[in-house]
């Protein structure tokens, strides 16, 4: 094995962006410590390594106004190990954030010191304020285009910002984190209604915001993944989630009664062990918020302050970067035959949709680029289980700017490359995210990429040399004189599909 690699010299995979610098960020909350080690430090973050450890840093601190020393020591415990994962993975910069109990314990400086001698990196102390914005840069940055209000659900406060136009404004903070309300409501979900309903009056952006709200923190993520599991949504993803907020508000309801009775809320099972305590009272916030807010639906967003605080501090060239796009790019890279290719096959989609006369909004123009960036990464597979993994990786990867009928669209564009028209491999469910037609659209982009890769070898130089065109109702492929030994029974196969799905009677190859 060491003939393909040293790791004394670099321990970074071939499998890794060439030359990239991972960058750290550890986030010290008031429920857990984190550290997130990704990539590079770039417009897509890819997590490296991502590892918590609960420490309820923010357990009493109300009462007392102290962290407890007890859960200070499990926090430098963790952190230790922390330390060494960053040396081990060569780190370039470690970003350390701290938020609500070291922001309000009155004992958190030797804390904030230990940190700092552990890490060799300062502590960054978030006000309540830059907690908000950066919860909201970190929404931003995984849905560009998301307007409406963000909320950050942590342990020891509730961080409210207001996004249009890709900014932030307005930030809010309040004393509702799934800990602290918990300890001032006396452990009793009914009563966490309405101490948040009380607080949450001073707020001035949930006045009749109606529109969309969107939820960060790991309570409200779990809220989530009960919602997926018992409304047998088919992806069991939190990022880009959107639900009705009737529908929502209900679930809400029902944890918070199931728990007020003592009762086993419905969808606990699904939750780690960790937060399922916690759930019914950031439901118990949920609720006031939505109730407040007279939100329309509700998106939840796994990337929250971390992801923020990097994309803050890009300039505004890279901040511009479509993050799907930019991994889609990295994906083609690293996993397929010809990155080039994929160029190729940009244009010659291009020119098939500009031959038939298919209208294309921007949205769709983006999608069928990510699709063919994409379009290749499969070929490593097993010939019968290519179709699988690469629907796999698209469906449920870490890909961030796309919501999930976007993903099922991608999904069923690499099913139909790899499977066929007639492919039942994959979920119904999941492919049925999309609509019917971005599906269609979907099936007549993967049956033109099984027309493109039997020319091409997915290889560059072929597919701009042929072209689309059609005539009385018959779809015609021009191959160039040289290239006239691809007019063959299998070409003219995959051609007679591609014309069925787009509607024309018949198709020809000619040559000239």
């Amino acid at each position: 094995m060491n003939q393909y690699w040293g790791v004394d010299a670099d321990p970074t995979a071939q499998g890794r962006i060439k030359g990239a610098r991972p960058v750290a960020v550890l986030d010290i909350g008031s429920n857990s410590v984190r550290l997130v080690v990704y990539e590079r430090h770039a417009r897509s973050l890819t997590p490296l390594y991502n590892e918590k450890s609960a420490c309820a840093l923010g357990r009493g601190l109300a009462q007392t106004g102290k962290i407890a020393y007890e859960n200070i020591d499990r926090a430098l415990t963790a952190i230790q190990r922390f330390a060494l994962v960053a040396r081990l993975m060569r780190v370039g910069a470690t970003h350390i954030l701290a938020t609500s109990a070291v922001r309000d314990a009155s004992n958190s400086k030797a804390f904030v010191d230990a940190v700092e001698q552990i890490m060799g990196a300062k502590v960054t102390v978030l006000s309540g304020a830059e907690e908000a914005h950066f919860a909201a840069l970190g929404a931003i940055s995984g849905m560009p285009g998301f307007v409406g209000v963000v909320g950050d659900l942590g342990g020891g406060s509730l961080e409210l910002s207001a996004i249009a136009g890709g900014a932030d404004s307005t930030g809010e903070t309040f004393e509702l984190g799934v800990i602290r309300i918990q300890d001032d409501s006396e452990n009793t979900p009914a009563k966490a209604l309405a101490v948040a309903k009380r607080r949450l009056k001073k707020s001035n952006l949930l006045v009749g915001q109606g529109g969309a709200f969107c939820a960060v923190g790991g309570t409200w993520r779990s809220l989530a993944k009960v919602h997926q599991v018992l409304r047998n949504y088919p992806l069991h993803m939190v990022q880009h989630y959107e639900v009705d907020a009737a529908d929502m508000l209900e679930l809400c309801e029902q944890i918070v009664a199931a728990s007020a009775m003592g009762k086993v809320y419905p969808g606990s099972d699904n939750v780690s062990s960790g937060r399922r305590d916690l759930v019914p009272y950031g439901a118990a916030v949920l609720i006031e918020v939505l109730k407040a807010g007279q939100f329309d639906s509700v998106v939840f967003s796994a990337l929250g302050v971390r992801e923020g605080y990097l994309y803050g501090s890009l300039d505004d060239v890279e901040r511009a970067v479509d993050p799907l796009m930019q991994t889609a790019e990295q994906i083609s890279v690293l996993r397929s035959r010809s990155p080039q290719h994929a160029e190729d096959l940009i244009e010659f989609t291009e020119g098939y949709i500009e031959a038939i006369g298919l209208g294309e909004n921007a949205e769709e123009t983006r999608l069928r680029k990510v699709a063919c960036y994409l379009a290749d990464i499969g070929w490593r597979g097993h010939p019968d289980y290519r179709g699988e993994q690469a629907v796999d990786m698209v469906a449920y990867g870490a890909a961030t700017g796309v919501d999930h009928p976007g993903r099922a669209f991608l999904a069923e564009v690499l099913a139909v490359r790899y499977m066929g028209l007639k492919q039942k491999s994959i979920s119904a469910d999941l492919l049925a995210l999309s609509g019917p037609a971005m599906s269609a659209r979907a099936r007549l982009l993967g049956a033109l990429f099984r027309v493109a890769y039997p020319m091409s070898a997915a290889m560059p130089g072929v597919l701009p040399r042929v072209r689309f065109s059609v005539a009385n109702a018959i779809l015609t492929l021009h191959l160039p004189p040289d290239l006239a030994f691809l007019d063959g029974e299998h070409l003219r196969g995959r051609l007679d599909q591609l014309a069925g799905v787009a509607g024309f009677k018949l198709s020809d190859v000619v040559t000239g």
